[in-house]
């Protein structure tokens, strides 16, 4: 592993323990060269995903793009970051099992809703805001009496 610091090649491993819901391994890593401490995370992938995009073309998914749009959407609501990352893990294990290896934007999209949903209601608007792009206040208007009205069957 190479040091984010000084960029040296070999970085030792001072330390490892699982993660709280044993879904990562947590290493705490020493640079020999500039003595820089840092901590880094193993995850085991099942399936290398691609993500087809709108326009068709196709990338492979990024975690931590799909984590980035959850915490902006989750920003100042009462949820913990240990459940934020069970959660996205969760979420990352459904599509590596269920998907056969692509996914694309719009099932992610949905995906990461239906979740939001059933976590933070505010948050699942947020999200939606955007994913949907909504432009009037009306937009807002609609959608939460739609949340509403589900809520009452």
């Amino acid at each position: 592993m190479r040091c984010p610091f000084c960029g040296f090649e070999d970085t030792q491993v001072k330390d490892s323990r699982p993660t709280e819901d044993n879904a990562a391994i947590r290493r705490r890593r020493a640079c020999p060269n500039c003595d820089a401490r840092f901590t880094t995370f193993e995850r085991v992938q099942l399936r290398e995903i691609s993500v087809i995009k709108n326009d068709g073309s196709k990338k492979p998914f990024d975690r931590d793009k799909l984590e980035r749009s959850m915490r902006i959407a989750l920003r100042k609501r009462p949820v913990e970051d240990e459940k934020l990352e069970q959660v996205i893990n969760t979420l990352v294990r459904q599509m590596e099992t269920t998907s056969e290896g692509e996914m694309s934007t719009r099932q992610i999209g949905e995906l990461v809703m239906e979740t939001l949903r059933r976590l933070d209601h505010v948050a699942y608007v947020r999200y939606a805001s955007v994913y949907r792009d909504f432009r009037t206040p009306g937009d807002f208007n609609e959608f939460v009496d739609t949340l509403k009205q589900d809520d009452k069957e």
